[in-house]
């Protein structure tokens, strides 16, 4: 596939917009792709990367992705006019809610908002109104905050309080309302903050999906390095998820 740019967002983050030869297949919000890194010696797997927004008019697909090490590092050099092999897309997808009226509420903690800009949209589009909120350690972790605001209200965190309120997501002012008017939680990001925002979701007696970020290295369940432990037994992230109802996975 062809790479139509490869935009620079920060010194951790690219965002990748890539051209596939023949029309793109129906791709729903939460789905991911499988990404061979070339000319990598030590990187012999794929690597899974969320499906960040897609433009079926100009059949673009486009992969926010975070340099973690060698072999997103070597994908972050990538240049317009050089090609990409991708398998997508793979695992299965965010719900939508029952009601057209519904407010949803989407989370993503760094690189975590990778999947919720489409989905975002996806919910936009359906009449329901979405807000998105996003954290990171400094602004510089705040990526594609133009975007979002075109789908909904974009709320902010950073931990030294360089934009937004300061702390984590999941300390931010709209879980201390007294009322919170929101019918579902989406979430995308560390374990730790998605297993937060599973407690709250209890605590508020509403549903939350969220977007596990486990490893993957074949991406169609063979390997079995991703699977995780629910109430129905060992799914595999890959085929099963990687979107679960929090209520499934044991422990959270």
């Amino acid at each position: 596939m062809l790479v139509l740019e490869n935009k620079i967002l920060s010194d951790k983050y690219f965002l990748l917009s890539i051209q596939p030869p023949i029309a793109m297949p129906a791709i729903a919000a939460g789905q991911f792709a499988q990404l061979e890194i070339n000319d990598s010696k030590n990187t012999f797997l794929r690597r899974p990367i969320s499906i960040h927004d897609v433009d079926y008019k100009n059949n673009i697909v486009k992969l926010l992705v975070q340099v973690v090490g060698e072999g997103t590092k070597k994908l972050s050099t990538i240049k317009a006019g050089e090609t990409l092999n991708l398998v997508y897309p793979l695992g299965n997808t965010f719900s939508l809610p029952k009601h057209d009226k519904d407010n949803v509420l989407l989370v993503g903690g760094g690189c975590g908002i990778a999947p919720l800009l489409y989905l975002a949209r996806t919910l936009s589009e359906k009449g329901i109104k979405v807000t998105t909120l996003v954290g990171g350690a400094t602004q510089c972790d705040i990526l594609e905050a133009a975007e979002y605001r075109k789908y909904g209200e974009l709320l902010i965190t950073t931990m030294d309080a360089s934009v937004g309120e300061k702390g984590l997501v999941t300390q931010h002012s709209i879980f201390k309302a007294e009322k919170f008017n929101y019918s579902k939680i989406y979430t995308c990001g560390p374990e730790p903050m998605m297993k937060a925002l599973a407690t709250i979701a209890r605590e508020k007696e509403i549903d939350c999906e969220v977007s596990l970020e486990n490893m993957m290295a074949c991406g169609v369940g063979a390997c079995l390095c991703c699977v995780v432990d629910t109430i129905d037994g060992n799914k595999c992230t890959c085929i099963e998820g990687p979107v679960f109802d929090y209520k499934e996975i044991k422990g959270w």
